[in-house]
């Protein structure tokens, strides 16, 4: 005669048979990786060796402290490729080959004083659009961004980083609006502007700001901005109004940036976007509020 083993895999003895401590209905052979304890197919989670059961795969998401830029923005996607980057990118060409293919949308997106209060959106949707007539415009513009932009993605993460573009974009739409006329029978005051060169500009100052900040050199960006200020002022059609509002914005922010981690209070940064954010639309509002009011018209 014999005697069956003195045990069998998961247990002591023979009527020790290993089942799932979450689903104990259920034999399994199968343990996990972490705890050795049972698991079923259910309750198993692919791991680098084997598999692991819910319940560590639970506990060590919990342990692990998600991933921060310098300046204490979640890294995500951002800290490997610019995503967010490729996405205005590719977003800004999309809506320039449609200027390309119908004149409706520069119509449609593209920012003029007298319509603004009317549809105020277009103070942003303008920063997404370029002149059809000069594809330098968007060229010059997205190689720009496609520089600057993705080193302050990785560095800001993704959050801060989208909300920096946007509100410089809008304080780039709001201080050209102020040196422009608002009242609706002044021809001058339907001319469109488009481009995301207050973005841009705003950008470069971030750049400067937060490079300063970490002991970098950025004597190429304030070359550049030099150059570009010229420009401004010595070619015919430039919104040099635009490039200061996102300029001075885009410096404000960073300053706040630089500020909450030399505080080590990650608030102090939206506190300062948000500040900058809201004395810009008051700008706005306030050239409208003390102008004319404007009535909605076609471009002249």
């Amino acid at each position: 005669m014999s005697q069956p083993p003195s045990g069998v895999p998961g247990g002591g003895s023979g009527t020790d048979v290993p089942v799932c401590p979450r689903h104990p209905d259920r034999v399994t052979y199968i343990r996990c990786q972490r705890c050795r304890r049972p698991v079923c197919s259910e309750c198993q989670r692919s791991a680098a060796v084997g598999v692991q059961c819910v319940d560590c795969v639970r506990e060590q998401a919990r342990a692990d402290r998600p991933r921060v830029t310098v300046f204490g923005g979640r890294a995500g996607a951002s800290a490997e490729k610019p995503y967010l980057t490729m996405g205005i990118i590719a977003v800004c060409v999309v809506v320039w080959v449609g200027e390309l293919v119908s004149p409706r949308v520069f119509q449609e997106v593209a920012f003029a004083p007298a319509i603004g209060a009317s549809e105020p959106w277009r103070l942003l949707t303008s920063a997404f659009a370029h002149s059809p007539n000069q594809p330098m415009h968007i060229i010059f513009n997205m190689l720009a961004l496609w520089l600057v932009g993705g080193y302050l993605e990785r560095m800001l993460g993704w959050a801060r980083y989208l909300a920096i573009y946007l509100v410089t974009a809008l304080a780039g739409s709001v201080t050209w609006l102020l040196f422009q006329p608002v009242d609706p029978f002044d021809p001058e005051a339907y001319v469109p502007v488009v481009g995301a060169s207050g973005a841009v500009f705003g950008l470069f100052a971030a750049v400067i700001v937060l490079n300063r900040h970490l002991g970098r050199d950025s004597s190429a960006m304030v070359a550049t901005i030099g150059i570009n200020a010229v420009i401004g002022f010595l070619v015919p059609n430039v919104a040099w109004q635009a490039h200061l509002g996102g300029l001075v914005a885009g410096g404000v922010i960073a300053a706040a940036l630089a500020l909450s981690r030399t505080r080590q209070q990650p608030v102090i940064a939206w506190v300062g976007i948000i500040g900058v954010l809201v004395v810009v639309l008051a700008l706005g509002i306030g050239r409208y509020a003390l102008s004319p009011a404007p009535v909605l018209g076609p471009f002249a």
